[in-house]
């Protein structure tokens, strides 16, 4: 069984028997209970932290969150775009794929997968800066934190670790609407500027790390066109997982090289091809869209191994092209968590700084009514998107 496989299975293991274990200390927020809900458990974990931090670092807070409203203001609309225009895509182009999806460390049709162990290390993380911002930006306004602590979004069962700051709730809605913006935008700020920061680590690191860690050692097969098996690599017999380490008398160790072999044959052609399990004979055939272009019918990425030369051994190699893996998830996982959080959606971070926003410039009732009847909207657009991903 793979590993990541038996690593998610623990956790959620674990998860349950936490919640059954503290289920006296458990605070249930209902979505639509038992079948979607909360489980809250609280404690005064980082608030004094919080505190220093925003003692300490008073005047520069005050200038950033400036820019973390407007990011927020600005992710709103980038999300309110992207899901809007992904709703289009699925209605006029079927089979398209889904704009949301629930970021799970499993395979399932419809999930967007991340392996287990990124994903226990990224979401630990990007709860713990978002929560962590909140109750900052709430300290420096003076607002008391009632408590912090773990909670778990369930269906059914616990499916999704996640971390909560809690602000007193009534000091927060009489304080200024600036202030209120200020906590409101602090956490999908802290994840996308998180995002950024990743990404630059990316840009920084992997140009040395690729010159002098790892090689590229041929291109792997990650899926087959079978499409009734009239595609030469599935008639041929050809696997995922396979590794093309030459064509014809060419030595393939990158995908240019292997495009490269491809282009220069015809339709037809039959040519010869070695894998890292056998070699193939195997007749080319003709692009669906384009006859004089010739196709084998594989999908393909770079495959590559740790250097014989890198002074680190293979172990240390490994260990940082693991690395490299997590910084890479770190942006993709922040980004997208922090522009969904900036959502026009009921009690999400984006949905409070609308109805702040509304209520500035309308009598609070009538802003209330249009928020709730924006956030149904879009309640029904989030989920019109994650079903699509199951069909």
């Amino acid at each position: 069984m793979d590993v990541q496989l038996i690593g998610a299975i623990i956790f959620f293991t674990l998860m349950s028997v936490f919640l059954i274990i503290k289920r006296k200390n458990i605070h249930i927020q209902k979505i639509v209970f038992p079948i979607l809900y909360f489980a809250m458990y609280k404690t005064q974990i980082g608030i004094k932290a919080m505190d220093s931090f925003a003692k300490r670092f008073k005047k520069p807070l005050h200038w950033l969150s400036y820019v973390s409203i407007a990011i927020g203001y600005l992710g709103m609309a980038i999300i309110v775009i992207s899901l809007v225009h992904n709703l289009w895509r699925i209605i006029t182009s079927p089979g398209a794929t889904a704009g949301v999806a629930l970021v799970l460390p499993f395979k399932v049709k419809g999930g967007f997968y991340v392996p287990f162990f990124y994903w226990i290390i990224s979401i630990f993380l990007i709860a713990l800066v978002h929560e962590f911002s909140h109750g900052i930006y709430a300290r420096l306004h003076g607002m008391k934190i009632k408590s912090s602590g773990f909670a778990f979004l369930n269906i059914i069962i616990p499916i999704l670790p996640a971390a909560f700051v809690e602000p007193d709730e009534e000091q927060l809605m009489k304080s200024s609407r600036k202030k209120q913006l200020d906590v409101f935008a602090a956490g999908p700020f802290s994840n996308i500027l998180f995002a950024f920061i990743a990404l630059g680590l990316l840009m920084l690191l992997a140009g040395p790390i690729a010159g002098g860690v790892i090689e590229n050692t041929g291109v792997g097969i990650t899926g087959l066109i079978d499409e009734g098996s009239n595609y030469p690599a599935e008639k041929a017999g050809m696997a995922i997982g396979e590794v093309i380490t030459q064509v014809e008398d060419t030595k393939i160790t990158s995908i240019d090289e292997f495009m490269g072999v491809l282009q220069n044959s015809s339709p037809g052609d039959t040519i010869s091809i070695t894998t890292t399990e056998q070699n193939y004979e195997i007749e080319l055939a003709q692009h669906p869209e384009n006859e004089s272009i010739p196709i084998l019918g594989v999908m393909v990425n770079q495959d590559t191994d740790i250097k014989d030369s890198f002074i680190g051994g293979k172990y240390i190699g490994a260990f940082i092209i693991w690395l490299m893996g997590l910084i890479y998830w770190l942006f993709v996982l922040n980004l997208g968590i922090g522009l969904f959080n900036l959502a026009p959606l009921g009690p999400i971070d984006g949905g409070r700084m609308l109805l702040v926003t509304l209520e500035k410039y309308m009598p609070k009732k009538r802003a209330e009514t249009i928020w709730k009847n924006i956030s149904f909207a879009f309640l029904i657009l989030i989920a019109v998107n994650i079903l699509a991903a199951f069909f």
